[in-house]
Order: C-alpha cells, then structure tokens, then sequence
C-alpha cells in the first residue's frame, strides 16, 4: 500500500534518516523533577527546559530539519522588501498548492489573526470540525462564535474508525441553515485534527464540504499545519489514493478551499508560516493587515534563512519516507502502552500520542484538572514534558463556570526527527509505571488564571501533596535509578 519501512515481520518502525548532529540531554533525579514542577506551578509549559529530559510537549517548531534545509539557508537574501528567497518560497507554495496568491506571516496564529479580521464580524459563526486553541481565541476576540460540528466518532476514545477528524456533513446542513449563510464567517478543516488526538480527515468528507460550501457561497478554510501526517493517513487509510503521488492529493485538497492557512513551525519542520488564496479580492483585503502585524509583504515577521528552510522542507512534506517518520514513530509509542493497558486514543493519530486522562485519573473530577495533573505526574515519574490537552485549554464560560472539554487528553508530541526509539521505549516504561500507581494522583486548582490562553502560562497548585508522595513511591521502586 505505501513504501513505509518495518523491521521483517515486526511492527517496529525503521527511522529513514541518520543523526549527523547531537544534542545532549540531561535527566534529572525524581526530586529535582518534583522541586522543578513545583516551581514550575504544575504547568509543564513553564518548565525550563534546562530541567527536562525530553522535550514532548509540542511539535511545533522543535523538529529537526534536514541537511538540505541548512544547506538552503546559506542563500538567504536579506533585502527588507523584494526578498529572492521570498520569490523562491512563494513558486514552491504556488506549485504545491496551486494556488496564486501568497502572504507570509510569522506562524500560524498570525495567519489566523488576519483571517479573523477580515472574514470574522460581531455574532458571525465559524463552523468547524473541531477548535484549536488561537483559533478560537482570534474568532471570540473579533466578536464571533465557533460551533463544532464533529463527526461523532472523533468523540470516541477508542475506535477503529480511519478518519475521525470529518465534519458531521448533516450538522454542517444544520447550522448553516440555522444560522443563514450570511452570517457565516466560513467553515474550517483543520486536518490532522489537534485537539482529539491528530486525527485524520478523509478527502472524501472534504469533497462533499467544500461542495455545500460552495453551494452556498461560504468561505471554506483549511488549516494545513499538519497536513503532512494527514497526506500519510489518506495514502494508507484511503485505497482510492494507495497510488496516488503525494504532491496529487495535496494539490487536490487545495483545490477544494479557499483559504488554506499553516503553521510552518510543524508544516515544513522550519518557522514561520503562511496564508494561500486563489480569489484576489479576497488577497487584497488580507494583505493590507500584514504590514500592520507582521511585517513586509515579502518576509511576513519571518527571516529570510527561515523562508528558504521552509522552501525546501515543503518540497521534502511530497516524500513518502518524510511524512510517514511522525506517525509510524506515534504508533510505536501508542502501542507500547496498550500492552500495559494504558488507555489512549486509538486509532493513532499524528502529532503525537494522546493519553486518555478520563480514564487514567477517573477519581479525579474534571473540575480538578485530570490531563493537566496527569502531565505534571509524567514529568515527576519520567522527566518527559508533554501537554495538557483537556479543560484547562478551554476558555471559562461568560458566567464564570468551567466549559469542561469533551476530551481529557495528556498529549505526548513525536517532534519529527528528533527521538530514538529507545527514547520513545523509555516514555511508555514510565508513563505504564505511574498508571500502575495512577491512584496516587491527585487534582489542581488554579492560583494564577489568565482570561485568555490561560494554559500557557496560568499557575496551579495540588489539592494535596500527591506530587511528593509520587516522588517517593518512585525513590522507593527505582532506587538510585533515575
């Protein structure tokens, strides 16, 4: 079905790169860990990465690039306004994508801002398929509502189901129609699907999407930051696209939008990131924002060495053996804690793998921060910094109550090209360790809570000491061992 690579007759991944370049890492003993996290106001984005062993907090911008993309950096041209290297970027995109019009910004959620601003007016809805984090952020802050629309198997932790990021196509009907199609700001994919685990979402469902958005003169945006990991997922999952090269289904998924956005911090393995239309009205109204927040129209807020990195780590997105390296190593992982009956998502998705905390701390009320305490318990029992995926990254209510998350998810990132498997073997020995001692965790409260985005950087405190009890059942079973 595809080149993938296994070792013969295992599901073992075979990485398709070599290391020519190291970093050293440094594991801490437990206690530093607990003072570390302690410190940290059990917020494991406030951690300094000083103390963590290995980085699985996001795939954002941490991911190793290629020889080639260095190499292209050397080329850069570093003039203010009509940069070669921004030509050079912008030919790539338009041969990738298909699409003409090209706006550079400094990461996807610049993209999103500008997107917002343009399309998004005071009680307009955004439909989605599901919310990311600044998405929704940018559309409440410009006066909008964002309304879900979840195929309801991407709600199921456990399933089989291929593609579990697809729009719900007669909830979609639904609300326009509720709503009145002048009064939706667009429709959005975002594919792979961040927040329910980096789940897929089938060309088939995209298809019948933009169809009705087209139908009824909607604006249909695609957020194309994992679009690598879902290429993988279409190619293997999908029989009708089993032959089908790359670089095709990714210039078909284009041709279906009109907008398609993306983070190149995971996109492209580089930084920065960009905004792609082919209606030039409609790249008129945005680019005026860009000087505003980003910078000039031919470098966006980003370096022209990031632009050309970018360049050739897109064309490098068209490879088979490039795009396959995240997901292939996050089912390694996800399978790895299966057998000691740690619950996760499953399918496997992209990005990374995603602990079902519901389950893993099922005493503790979601009030109390499940996903949140059980990343915090990783880094104390491992040293491993991942991301709290649950309601802590939701926006309280008007009223002040907690909008509690569908999911509760404990999200351990693959950056691409950066672990071993002996690494990725030592996360799943730890992570199974504490769910055998899962009942020793305990909740949080906040003690600092921004309004906004509050899971970046808001402080929390336990309810009880179960941080340093954790500590000393670990001492009690490793010994000197780390």
């Amino acid at each position: 079905m595809s080149n993938v690579k296994f070792l013969s007759g295992e599901n073992v991944p075979l990485e398709m790169h070599k290391v020519r370049m190291v970093q050293k890492v440094n594991l801490l003993p437990v206690e530093e860990r607990f003072k570390s996290m302690k410190e940290a106001g059990y917020n494991t984005f406030l951690l300094r990465n000083r103390d963590v062993f290995m980085d699985m907090l996001t795939d954002s911008g941490v991911n190793a690039m290629s020889q080639d993309q260095y190499a292209a950096m050397m080329q850069a041209d570093d003039s203010y306004a009509g940069s070669e290297t921004y030509y050079r970027l912008e030919k790539v995109l338009q041969d990738i994508f298909g699409m003409e019009y090209f706006l550079p910004a400094h990461q996807g959620r610049a993209c999103e801002n500008i997107i917002a601003q343009t399309l998004v007016k005071p009680g307009m809805v955004t439909i989605m398929n599901y919310h990311f984090t600044t998405t929704k952020a940018h559309i409440t802050l410009n006066g909008g509502v964002v309304e879900e629309i979840l195929y309801d198997e991407g709600y199921k932790i456990k399933s089989d189901a291929p593609f579990k990021g697809d729009i719900d196509v007669d909830k979609l009907k639904e609300s326009i129609k509720r709503n009145g199609p002048e009064n939706v700001a667009f429709v959005r994919i975002e594919a792979g699907t961040n927040l329910i685990g980096g789940q897929p979402v089938s060309m088939a469902n995209m298809r019948e999407v933009s169809q009705i958005c087209r139908s009824e003169g909607i604006k249909l945006v695609y957020d194309a930051s994992l679009l690598g990991d879902n290429l993988y997922f279409i190619k293997i999952r999908d029989p009708k696209y089993k032959d089908t090269k790359i670089i095709d289904i990714t210039r078909e998924i284009a041709s279906m939008m009109d907008i398609v956005y993306f983070s190149a911090r995971k996109l492209g393995s580089a930084r920065g990131g960009g905004i792609l239309v082919s209606d030039k009205a409609l790249f008129l109204k945005m680019r005026e924002l860009v000087p505003l927040y980003e910078g000039f129209l031919t470098y966006g807020g980003m370096s022209v060495r990031e632009m050309e990195a970018l360049a050739v780590g897109l064309l490098e997105t068209m490879d088979i053996d490039v795009i396959s390296q995240t997901p292939i190593i996050v089912e390694a992982l996800c399978n790895e804690l299966i057998k000691n009956n740690v619950p996760v998502v499953t399918p496997p998705g992209g990005l990374g793998c995603h602990v079902d905390a519901s389950e893993f701390c099922s005493h503790i009320p979601q009030e109390e921060y499940p996903a949140g305490a059980l990343a915090a318990a990783i880094f104390i029992a491992s040293g491993v910094r991942c991301m709290e995926r649950g309601t802590m990254s939701e926006q309280r209510n008007d009223d002040g109550s907690e909008r509690l998350a569908e999911m509760e998810l404990a999200r351990i990132a693959v950056p691409r090209r950066v672990f071993t498997l002996s690494q990725v073997k030592y996360t799943a020995d730890r992570i199974s360790w504490l769910y055998r001692h899962r009942n020793m965790i305990g909740g949080l409260k906040f003690v600092e809570e921004p309004k906004v985005l509050r899971f970046f950087f808001g402080r929390l405190e336990p309810l009880s000491n179960w941080p340093e009890e954790l500590a000393k059942q670990f001492r009690k079973d490793f010994g000197d061992s780390l």
